[in-house]
């Protein structure tokens, strides 16, 4: 984002990429950059090659000694595995335990859910990302259902004046990438149409400047038809409401990781609300973009496998990481007494400290689970002032993960493509109860009494004789 004159922005309206907070990010690094300085704020942008930092920037062209690395950066430093990568034999054996599961998509997703939580944790092999990702976030169901949506939306011509601001936007997703390099790739020509079949799929929410590195980190691993599906499936299952015209998820999360900060990390929220950065300076970047131009690329596609599995509480854990990183300690908080010096520290932690293992492992052990979230979302949510420029937010559209995702498409009749029945309770009226039976009163009484008893009136005429004088019971007994 280019430096802005200082000065608060007004409100924007939902024309071309620009939504509602979007200009805040822009003013606060338009203050850093008069403040620091434009070298400075362009540092901490392309401090590393290797990372996914968004940057503003145009590549004329790579050098012929600069290489791409194993991510298809250009002159990164990823060419070969960092430290605390696993090693080979390992990654062959988690790559066949994916084969395995995914062979078998949905006995693993109903029996055994949490292997496939644990080995996302533990990242998903490179080879099988392109495999995985849409098994994980139901974009294969969704292609499925709809076998020539994506064709009949690339053919179609797009809204001028979404063309347009896409157009614009291009050359800033990830210009250090080999895909994006030129304007007439296919990097940046896939990534025009995924976005453009977006608007056209999704009239209504348009095109959000946030979506430019979230489609091309699929384009990278994803064909186009099923990059746009997955696409698809992230703005509507798994953040519903954030690429809209008003944001009103983005705000609301805003303030359920400021109560989570209040009560995991108090002296960083303290500090935090003495230099006046509220959430909305630095999470919507984050949230909006998945990190992906905040994070080291390896670490990245590692936030991204744990995220598809286990949704939004991922986000969560990283930021609160994140946060913990550049202000945990006393040390750290003293060297930021205003708001751009606490600003540029959430944007300069060291990348050694954001390797993919070891940060990780710090995210997966954040105390935040998915009963502790959404408590906190109906508690912000209570809180929320009514609002008249927009719709307020609908936390319970958003599923909570792949196995939620997977049992709601079940639910659906997604094998079949129609909708099971739905088995119908008929409750009969009761009857009326009848009154028991009385058992007949044989006490004292012989059974010849019994049998000779009369059960109705006698009848006239001679009695019917009898081959004897005495009766069989008396006889015999």
């Amino acid at each position: 984002m280019g430096a802005q004159a200082p000065g608060w922005p007004e409100a924007a309206s939902h024309a071309g990429s620009l939504h509602t907070l979007q200009p805040v990010v822009a003013w606060v690094w338009g203050t850093m950059a008069q403040a620091l300085g434009e070298d400075l704020v362009q540092t901490l942008e392309l401090q590393d090659d290797s990372s996914s930092l968004g940057s503003d920037s145009e590549l004329s062209g790579p050098g012929p000694y600069r290489q791409a690395d194993r991510y298809g950066f250009i002159g990164g430093s990823s060419a070969e595995p960092g430290p605390g990568h696993p090693p080979a034999d390992l990654i062959r054996q988690r790559e066949m335990k994916w084969v395995e599961m995914t062979s078998h998509w949905e006995k693993t997703m109903s029996r055994r859910y949490k292997k496939v939580k644990m080995q996302c944790r533990k990242g998903i092999p490179s080879a099988l990302r392109a495999r995985c990702w849409p098994l994980l976030c139901g974009a294969h169901v969704c292609q499925m259902n709809s076998p020539t949506t994506y064709q009949e939306l690339a053919k179609a011509p797009g809204d001028p004046q979404w063309m347009e601001t896409i157009s614009r936007d291009l050359h800033r997703q990830f210009p250090l990438h080999e895909m994006f390099v030129s304007p007439q790739g296919h990097g940046q020509q896939g990534l025009l149409q995924v976005l453009k079949a977006y608007t056209l799929h999704r009239p209504e929410q348009g095109y959000c400047q946030a979506q430019g590195p979230v489609a091309a980190v699929l384009l990278m691993h994803l064909p186009p038809e099923e990059a746009f599906w997955c696409l698809v499936q992230i703005c509507e299952v798994y953040l519903p409401g954030y690429y809209g015209p008003h944001m009103e998820a983005v705000q609301l999360d805003a303030e359920v990781f400021m109560a989570l900060l209040r009560r995991l990390l108090p002296r960083v929220h303290k500090h935090l609300q003495q230099v006046g950065v509220g959430p909305l300076l630095y999470l919507p970047e984050w949230f909006l973009c998945l990190f992906a131009r905040s994070l080291p690329f390896p670490t990245v596609l590692r936030v991204w496998d744990a995220f598809l599995s286990e949704g939004v509480k991922v986000l969560f854990r990283v930021g609160l990481t994140l946060v913990r990183l550049a202000l945990g300690t006393t040390e750290q908080r003293l060297a930021c007494p205003g708001l751009l010096e606490t600003l540029g520290a959430l944007r300069a932690i060291p990348p050694t400290q954001l390797q993919e293992e070891v940060f990780m492992s710090q995210v997966h052990s954040v105390a935040l689970s998915e009963q502790d979230l959404q408590r906190e979302i109906r508690v912000q949510l209570a809180r929320l002032p009514e609002s008249t420029s927009g719709p307020p937010p609908r936390p319970q559209a958003r599923l909570p993960g792949a196995q939620a995702i997977f049992e709601a498409q079940q639910l659906a009749g997604v094998p079949g493509g129609t909708k099971p029945e739905v088995p119908r309770i008929v409750v009969q009226p009761p009857e009326e109860p009848r009154p028991p039976r009385r058992k007949p009163q044989t006490r004292g009484k012989t059974f010849h009494g019994l049998l000779t008893r009369s059960r109705g009136p006698p009848l006239e005429g001679p009695p019917r004789s009898h081959r004897g004088s005495a009766s069989f019971l008396d006889t015999r007994f």
